[in-house]
């Protein structure tokens, strides 16, 4: 007899064959078999992102068989810091599909801007702990290399305490990595941020990173709290002439091991992938994940498959992405047009979202079937018969959709002003109807 995994942890409840709540709304979300997610939480090619600390969130599957995620990054910086602002954008985010937000604030009262983004959005949010743990060893200690050990894990569970769903981790920044990195430098170095605040931090006390040596500390952590263990590429390339070379391909490796190591203590864990890659590596850095790393759910910035496009990058990113998700990459982290330039704007915020949920979507249609084309089929049956209300409304950006077309004053209703009167469609329909009066 099945029994609701009550009070247990997630993926603890799963090997026991219990379903949970979340696992429930997932499977409803999915159009998949309770059974089915719970298996796949099991065995950890899914993962569902909810702290038990937060009341109201709305728990979000990720990985193997369930739709292609989109992830939004927003947060403060120094040369923007407006806490209504990044409402504005988390709200935005989601009313424009994002399935998740993570707040990546650098400047400002980082505390009561994360606290606030919990309360305002139901999505689960995720955050990088050791840039407030970095931001604050320099008011405290001078310096970002003067933060201690307690320093990382006291932010890490202040974050967990407050109901973060999910953190990002640069575990995988070892200090043998590191060491090679420093005497073999390559075009673009480290870019990962929180992988060059650890870098640093190794180099400056000639010791192993913490979250590497004490990932057993941070795997009780996470179980008290079932926060999803996101861990993070903080060597991933940053360059298309640095992919998949040794030191990215080696912390992938080192990922694979702390990927055991946290299913084996019911951990929740998924791993964050490159970068920039030029288009024919993305498919085998995706295969080689999900080999080295058991299938583990996999999350991707981009991958950024050319350099030229500062503007763009939210184009950039969807076409990586695109890819990507077809290999078996289950979760888009977005890009925006402010991507290498600049902080994002609503506006921003808004294309990119868009530009990556286009491409989930796209890969959603491959990968699922008739569970992710419905909305397609409709919309080119209501395009076959030229109703243009049903086809605003169906559109994945409604409000962009109609201030198109209504720029120029149309000729007919019936047309739109690329075709006017020489609409293929209108054509073909009265062309028909003329030989079926003649029948």
């Amino acid at each position: 007899m099945e029994k609701d995994g009550i009070n247990l942890i997630q993926m603890k409840a799963a090997k026991l064959g219990q379903i949970t709540r979340e696992m429930r709304i997932v499977a409803k979300d999915e159009d998949e078999s309770p059974e089915n997610i719970c298996r796949r939480v099991a065995n950890g090619t899914v993962i569902i992102t909810r702290n038990v600390q937060r009341e109201k969130v709305h728990p979000v599957g990720i990985g193997e068989g369930l739709r292609t995620k989109v992830n939004t990054n927003i947060g403060t910086s120094l040369d923007m810091c407006d806490l209504d602002l990044e409402l504005e954008k988390a709200r935005g985010a989601v009313k424009y599909g994002a399935d998740t937000i993570m707040d990546l604030s650098t400047a400002g009262n980082l505390d009561d801007i994360r606290q606030t983004i919990l309360k305002a959005v139901e999505v689960p949010i995720g955050t990088v702990p050791i840039y407030q743990a970095a931001i604050e060893a320099i008011k405290k200690r001078g310096a970002i290399v003067n933060m201690t050990e307690d320093d990382i894990f006291n932010t890490i569970e202040k974050h967990a305490e407050d109901g973060v769903d999910f953190m990002t981790v640069h575990s995988g920044v070892t200090e043998q990595i590191v060491r090679r990195v420093a005497k073999h430098p390559r075009l673009a170095g480290i870019v990962s941020r929180g992988g060059t605040f650890l870098a640093a931090w190794i180099l400056q006390h000639d010791k192993e990173n913490p979250l590497y040596a004490s990932f057993d500390y941070l795997l009780e952590m996470a179980k008290k709290y079932d926060f999803a263990l996101s861990l993070g590429d903080g060597l991933r390339p940053g360059s298309i002439f640095d992919a998949t070379d040794w030191p990215q391909v080696q912390e992938l490796y080192v990922l694979g091991e702390l990927v055991e190591r946290a299913r084996a203590a019911n951990v929740q864990v998924m791993v964050e992938g490159p970068g920039h890659l030029p288009l024919n590596q993305i498919e085998a850095n995706v295969q080689l994940e999900k080999s080295v790393c058991k299938g583990a759910p996999f999350y991707v910035l981009g991958p950024v498959v050319t350099e030229i496009a500062p503007g763009y990058d939210h184009i950039v990113g969807a076409i990586g992405g695109a890819v990507a998700g077809l290999a078996g990459a289950d979760f888009l982290c977005y890009l925006t047009p402010s991507e290498h330039l600049g902080i994002p704007t609503l506006e921003d915020v808004r294309e990119g979202v868009i530009a990556t949920k286009i491409a989930a979507h796209a890969v959603d249609i491959v990968k699922r079937g008739s569970k992710a084309s419905s909305r397609d089929l409709a919309m080119a049956q209501t395009r076959a018969k030229l109703d243009w209300q049903k086809q605003l409304d169906l559109a994945l950006d409604p409000e962009k959709a109609r201030k198109i077309r209504g720029r120029v004053k149309l000729m007919s209703p019936d047309t739109c002003s690329m075709c006017s009167e020489y609409c293929a469609i209108k054509i073909l329909k009265e062309a028909f109807k003329a030989e079926a009066q003649c029948l």
